[in-house]
């Protein structure tokens, strides 16, 4: 059903994919557009036990577009260091593929919502998330993607410096 990685030798292991996950701060959503157009968003999300998570205002493009199809992907670049001289870059990122639905369920809205918290406001106070997420839950929807496919791929002059290591 997924088409397998063309340069095996630049894949990242599993385990690596899901650190990037873990770390990165943001990444593109694709879906579905309008008039057979992809639409690619940025967005912030939230990763665990193979589920990305997000949040959205509750109208507009993509949340019409996963209505009509719930299936997307999500790319991550980790990292995408300029190397001029050898006409190049050293990058490493990871692309997610699966189907993302709007979280109907209160609690796993709100662990949704605390997974992002904890990625992107970590030192806030108990009082301070509450507020901040009793404020915003009825203005927004969280959506989760239930990865079915994930790969990563590094640049080969990566995957060199990381065996050398």
């Amino acid at each position: 059903m997924f088409r397998e990685m063309r340069r095996k030798n630049q894949q990242l292991p599993q385990e690596e994919c899901n650190r990037i996950l873990q770390v990165a701060t943001s990444g593109v959503l694709a879906v579905d557009g309008d008039d057979d157009y992809p639409y690619a968003v940025p967005l912030s999300f939230a990763y665990e036990d193979g589920r990305l998570y997000f949040h959205v205002a509750k109208s507009g493009h993509k949340l019409d577009a996963l209505r009509r199809n719930q299936k997307a992907s999500f790319c991550v670049i980790e990292q995408d260091k300029i190397v001029p001289e050898k006409f190049t870059t050293y990058f490493r990122s990871v692309i997610a593929f699966g189907s993302v639905r709007i979280i109907d369920d209160d609690v796993e809205k709100r662990h949704g919502l605390d997974l992002l918290a904890d990625k992107y406001s970590p030192g806030e106070s108990a009082e301070s998330r509450e507020k901040e997420i009793s404020g915003l839950s009825n203005a927004l929807y969280v959506l989760v993607m239930d990865i079915e496919h994930m790969t990563g791929k590094e640049a080969k002059e990566l995957v060199t410096m990381r065996k050398q290591k």
